[in-house]
C-alpha cells in the first residue's frame, strides 16, 4: 500500500500531461483539416514529368 503514495501522483501527472498535450493540439489547429489528408493521398503530384522531358530537351 505504500507504493500508492508514489503511483497516484505519477498517474495524475501523466494524465495532466496528456490533457495538456491534447489542449495544445486543439489550440494549434491540428484537428482543423480532417478531410485534407484523404484527398492528398489521391493526388498524383509525384507523377509529374520533368520540364526537360516535356520539351524534348536533354
Amino acid at each position: 500500500m505504500d507504493v500508492l503514495i508514489y503511483l497516484i501522483p505519477i498517474a495524475l501527472f501523466l494524465g495532466l500531461l496528456g490533457l495538456a498535450g491534447f489542449l495544445w493540439s486543439l489550440k494549434s489547429g491540428q484537428f482543423e483539416d480532417l478531410e485534407g489528408a484523404k484527398w492528398r493521398i489521391l493526388e498524383d503530384d509525384d507523377l509529374d514529368v520533368p520540364a526537360e522531358k516535356k520539351t524534348g530537351e536533354r
